[in-house]
């Protein structure tokens, strides 16, 4: 959704935030292999600096 801005801002970093996520905690090879290369994608339209905050994010994130 962050990607596109479908019903939110646009936001890449909290995209890739939420690849990563998706990645990570994927229950199996295709879910994951999907957010693998759709983070890829995102990652290609940012700059170093995103990368590594939405990294950051990933890392501090944790469930409500």
């Amino acid at each position: 959704m962050y990607d596109h801005g479908h019903g939110v801002p646009q936001d890449y970093v909290q995209s890739h935030m939420w690849y990563n996520l998706a990645a990570s905690h994927a229950e199996d090879a295709a879910a994951r292999e999907m957010a693998v290369k759709n983070r890829g994608d995102v990652a290609a339209k940012m700059t170093p600096d995103q990368i590594a905050e939405a990294q950051r994010m990933a890392s501090e994130w944790k469930p409500k």
